[in-house]
């Protein structure tokens, strides 16, 4: 009641400030605002109708075969096994490896680097980093991951293909955790240690609480980038083929650690370059299921801040 009643009161001060005058500048803008709003979800829902359409005969008949099928050279048998176990295990390398590294990096620059000359150059190169193109960082896994730690990750495998894709997030997972905790209020700091508590203590037991919900939101945008990256997948080791697969009987870290490997994104790119009509309707079958999985990918992320945010608040 009381942030309701505070509103109101600030509407009608602003009101009485603003008198009857209409800003026409203002007017323009909002309307323009609405206007690019509005023609965004209009063009998003059409994409969406348009794939769903597309998908729809495969999407009716043998969703469950779709999913459930290896590859094949043949639409109506191929399926999306491979990829839809390729893209879980790169996207769990990105959480296991980008967010505990983002977050202590962010920490690190926050709270414990003094304003220096070489700490301004260094969050200036990683904001840089964060707007290089995915291509690059391909190029990165292909002599790093693939070549030069071939002996490591066994070369051509979902391994170089994860800790290529946690780099390529790394940077962008930095920025934003280090936003998230700038945005907490000095005085929490300064009620910390007028407390006794000591810098850790305070990051621990205060910063990160609050920073938290900030930080996962963040890392929802991350993992929707490394989900539906391809570019860097192609050089570091994916598979572009339909003759490949795990052979009967092999377990979960053979397929991780000696294997070709395939995601979501490379196989409905392979779909989309193959002639015969029926691939049509199956690469459209195959993007929803992409959205659906990152759909549930980020759902789970939401849920798991909105529960650290009521368990503060509580």
């Amino acid at each position: 009641m009381a942030t309701r009643a505070e509103s109101v009161t600030t509407a009608t001060v602003r009101r009485a400030l603003e008198g009857k005058k209409v800003s026409l500048i203002d007017l323009l803008v909002s309307t323009s605002l609405l206007v690019s709003l509005l023609s965004s979800v209009v063009v998003l829902v059409a994409l969406l109708i348009d794939v769903v359409q597309g998908g729809w005969p495969v999407l009716s008949t043998r969703l469950g075969s779709l999913i459930s099928s290896p590859l094949s050279a043949e639409p109506t048998q191929a399926g999306l096994t491979q990829g839809l176990f390729g893209s879980l295990v790169l996207v769990l390398f990105v959480i296991v490896i980008s967010f505990p590294l983002g977050v202590a990096a962010a920490i690190y620059l926050e709270e414990y680097a003094k304003d220096t000359r070489f700490n301004r150059l260094l969050i200036t190169n990683i904001r840089n980093l964060a707007g290089v193109p995915s291509i690059v960082y391909g190029l990165l896994g292909l002599a790093v991951f693939v070549q030069v730690l071939g002996g490591m990750t066994n070369g051509r495998t979902l391994i170089s293909g994860g800790l290529t894709l946690a780099v390529l997030v790394l940077p962008i997972m930095v920025i934003t955790a280090s936003e998230a905790l700038r945005a907490v209020p000095l005085a929490l700091r300064e009620a910390s240690f007028g407390v006794g508590a000591t810098r850790w203590e305070t990051i621990r037991h205060q910063i990160l609480p609050v920073a938290m919900p900030a930080v996962l939101t963040g890392s929802v945008l991350t993992v929707a980038r490394a989900f539906g990256e391809s570019a860097p997948l192609l050089l570091a080791g994916a598979v572009l083929s339909n003759f490949f697969g795990a052979p009967g009987g092999t377990g979960v870290v053979s397929m991780v650690t000696e294997q070709s490997y395939a995601a979501l994104p490379i196989i409905i790119y392979n779909w989309a370059r193959q002639p015969q009509e029926d691939f049509v309707a199956l690469t459209a079958a195959g993007i929803v299921v992409l959205l659906v999985v990152l759909l549930l990918i980020n759902t789970a992320a939401i849920v798991a801040r909105d529960r650290i945010e009521r368990r503060r608040r509580s």
